[in-house]
């Protein structure tokens, strides 16, 4: 009995070291031994195809529903000396590796050392704790309803774990301008990039690193020195800068009674008015801002604050007496964002 005992255990532990590769040369050991042994028993009935293989997994599964079974007795100590004991410990091993397996896979995901296979994402690159939290939330808040969802992946040197792993895709980097690792966040095929670390110097080397990759991405680098983000405008002038504001608007609250709430309200996308923007479309007939302007107004409650021709900055507060052509961008403020605007119908 102690040798038996001994065996099984030496046998397990060997079992419980097996790859991938040795886990199917067992399992097709056994399903030859097996067929070999019960066709010498005269099994007949259990080695016809295709009952064999259906009889052997409902059996080393454990299931046994009955309808097959060994009639002679060589067969049933087959069945119950071999078929069954090995059966069971290759079946559990096959399923403990499985779900082994799985399990590695997502903490995987969670730890951020899985490459993402993103295209046209948003990519946040730095790590600023409840802030970028808030970001991503609002990024998500925004992505509902639009025309086109894009999926969001967070980039971060930060030791931590995937806050959202619901909702975003993780990667964590030794370094923002090494370019394997920031292969592994898709930074060549994302359309946006949103850059915001805890330091004005990585942020700087981080936005021309981002560039010189993906200069074809919407880049927002933000930055609390403005005379940083002045300088990387000379430099990559695509790049929009988001220079801290809390001075400016502690200064107009000061002025303007109600000047932070104000400001608070047009980027808060839960309540309240919000400030959107939307294309104008190219093969649209050119329309005057009056034109336009009143037709938002009327038919969408909706006030234009700001019109940006093709390449060029945005406009506020535009003339009435200027023109829109296609492929303006028009920014507006609304209770909700204007999703299938009929523009043939809106001067009706």
């Amino acid at each position: 009995m102690f040798i038996l005992t001994k065996l099984r255990a030496v046998i397990f532990t060997h079992f419980l070291e097996l790859k991938w590769q040795g886990l199917a040369l067992s399992v097709f050991f056994y399903v030859c031994i097996s067929y070999l042994l019960l066709h010498l028993a005269g099994e007949d009935a259990l080695t016809s195809f295709p009952d064999f293989p259906y009889w052997l997994i409902i059996t080393a599964s454990t299931v046994g529903y009955g309808d097959l079974s060994p009639s002679t007795t060589l067969g049933k100590l087959t069945v119950s000396i071999f078929v069954v004991p090995f059966g069971l410990s290759l079946f559990a091993l096959f399923i403990g590796r499985v779900a082994a397996y799985a399990s590695f896979q997502w903490r995987k995901g969670v730890k951020g050392l899985k490459n993402l296979d993103y295209s046209n994402h948003i990519l946040v690159i730095g790590w600023n704790e409840k802030r970028t939290i808030h970001l991503i939330k609002l990024l998500l808040r925004e992505q509902s309803g639009a025309e086109e969802e894009r999926k969001i992946a967070l980039c971060t040197k930060a030791d931590i774990e995937n806050p959202l792993p619901n909702d975003i895709g993780f990667v964590k980097v030794e370094s923002y301008s090494d370019n394997e690792h920031m292969q592994r966040a898709g930074i060549d095929s994302a359309s946006s990039i949103i850059i915001d670390t805890p330091e004005d110097d990585i942020t700087m080397t981080t936005a021309l690193f981002c560039n010189s990759r993906n200069p074809n991405a919407h880049m927002i680098a933000y930055f609390q020195d403005d005379h940083l983000s002045q300088l990387l405008k000379v430099h990559c002038p695509n790049i929009e800068c988001a220079p801290s504001v809390d001075v400016e608007l502690i200064v107009k609250a000061a002025m303007y009674p109600g000047s932070s709430e104000l400001h608070h309200d047009l980027l808060n996308v839960e309540d309240g008015m919000t400030q959107y923007a939307i294309t104008y479309p190219k093969s649209s007939q050119s329309v005057s801002i009056r034109d336009i302007f009143i037709a938002f107004k009327e038919k969408h409650d909706a006030t234009i604050i700001a019109i940006a021709e093709t390449g060029s900055k945005p406009e506020l507060n535009p003339s009435f007496n200027k023109t829109l052509h296609g492929g303006a961008t028009i920014y507006y403020i609304a209770d909700e964002r204007i999703d299938g605007l009929d523009w043939n119908a809106l001067y009706v």
